[in-house]
């Protein structure tokens, strides 16, 4: 069974994530990167050393996590490649981050999974196998190993109960392809012909069905842009059968059958690669940058507005004709009190008559001192307002400078996401176009082999 159905199953890096601003995390961040660079240039003991050095959590069982991966490709013996897992495994418990925690011992367990698989050890592969979460996008791939381990042992009917738990999540996952291929030749090797006929008359239509999906997702983004037919619409909506149905509910809303819609298999897998997470983080930003600006010159519109109408309300006549009708005001009850003061010089006055004077004449003299004060304020404002106006309207020429940029940059950088997107598409088809192949190659032997049987037993019943 292995050599029929086991398929390579890439040891990729799994790449960084962004982090949030604990103490720790910029020098964990720092060492991960240098061993990340030895690892890269083939020096895997100086690698580990760094990691060694490590505190416990994400970063570092992401490096001994992609140190597996370099045993596992470079050693015969896959031993060395399951310790670094294990310690990776621990490593990953000390993660704060539930939901990234839970991410990152999926993909420990498969890995696990499948070395002990390769090496034979078929009961410690089931083990780690089913250690993965139904929820996780990790699982399909986990269902189809595990139906490839219990096959190894015999169980063939059991191996076929995983198969068909895998055939239920959409194509785009890893896994998943070869499952409807195992169904068949699990009855095959089971002995039901027919059924194992009708089991690649299956796989056969789902691979032409996901065919015409890969085709009309190609085509959405040719036409739309990766951006919008691949990340927007997988986040934004649920779809029906196809994948490609009018949007629902907020993909953040949704619950783990958000992983059975096909668009968001397909934008899964496209962010495994490094290359699409730079694309699209680059996209996604020039997108927020451009909003942002936007909003920037819309309300530096609506301020350059109200400041243009405070100036010309405050240069009108009638504010100069208010001005010196207060000066005149202020002037005449100047002169009246005047004009009291003398009248009364010679008169004997009672105490609460004079403290009446000294009260009006002190009140006078303070609103002269205000209204002077008053009028500088108001001619330092129009000073200052036609400042704020210059200042205004240079933030505004330069928001849509900047704008402009935006603009000529998310151009370039959408296109190269395309480019991305629908090179990946074009692989998932020739994956599909493999499968294809194997599924008519099964039938054609399937056929040939019953055909040989009925002229056998024609040539015995002569």
């Amino acid at each position: 069974m292995r050599t029929g159905l086991a398929v390579l199953f890439v040891l990729m890096a799994v790449p960084a994530c962004s982090e949030s601003s604990e103490h720790l995390k910029p020098r964990q961040q720092a060492l991960f990167g240098q061993a990340e660079v030895a690892r890269s240039r083939g020096d895997v003991e100086e690698a580990g050393k760094i990691l060694a050095d490590m505190a416990a959590g994400y970063w570092s069982a992401v490096g001994y996590l992609n140190l597996s991966s370099d045993y596992a490709r470079n050693d015969l013996n896959p031993s060395r490649a399951l310790v670094a897992l294990r310690v990776a495994l621990a490593m990953a418990d000390k993660d704060a981050d539930t939901q990234r925690k839970t991410d990152l011992q999926a993909r420990i367990f498969l890995r696990a999974g499948y070395l002990s698989y390769i090496n034979s050890e078929y009961e410690k592969a089931i083990g780690f196998l089913e250690r993965i979460p139904l929820n996780s996008h990790k699982t399909p791939q986990a269902l189809y190993f595990h139906g490839l381990a219990l096959a190894e042992q015999g169980h063939h009917r059991a191996a076929m109960q995983s198969w068909h738990r895998a055939k239920k999540y959409p194509l785009a996952y890893p896994g998943v392809a070869e499952a409807w291929l195992g169904m068949g030749r699990g009855y095959d090797l089971a002995g039901y012909l027919g059924q194992a006929g009708e089991a690649y008359l299956s796989a056969n239509a789902a691979y032409e069905s996901e065919r015409v999906t890969l085709r009309k997702l190609a085509r959405q983004i040719e036409d739309q842009g990766a951006y919008k037919a691949l990340v927007l619409d997988a986040q934004g909506s649920f779809f029906d059968e196809s994948g490609f149905g009018s949007p629902k509910v907020e993909w953040f809303l949704a619950d783990s059958r958000t992983l059975a819609q096909p668009r968001m298999a397909y934008l899964l897998g496209f962010m495994e690669q490094p290359a699409s997470q730079e694309a699209v983080s680059r996209v996604a930003n020039l997108e927020q940058m451009e909003v942002q600006l936007q909003a920037n010159v819309q309300d530096l519109d609506v301020f350059i507005a109200s400041i243009t109408g405070q100036l010309e309300s405050s240069d009108s006549p009638n504010e100069t004709v208010k001005q010196e009708a207060l000066n005149r005001a202020h002037s005449r009850l100047q002169t009246r009190l005047n004009v009291l003061l003398e009248r009364l010089g010679s008169r004997e006055l009672s105490a609460d008559q004079r403290q009446q004077l000294r009260i009006a004449k002190m009140t006078l003299l303070d609103s002269g001192r205000q209204l002077a004060k008053f009028q500088g304020l108001f001619a330092n404002r129009s000073r200052d307002l036609k400042a704020l106006l210059v200042e205004a309207r240079q933030l505004r020429e330069s928001s849509l400078s900047h704008l402009e940029s935006v603009s000529a940059l998310r151009g370039p950088s959408e296109v190269l996401l395309d480019e991305l997107a629908l090179g990946f598409v074009k692989k998932r088809d020739k994956k599909m176009m493999v499968a294809l192949d194997k599924t008519e190659q099964q039938i054609a032997h399937l056929y040939e082999y019953l055909a040989l049987k009925e002229l056998e037993s024609g040539e015995q019943g002569r």
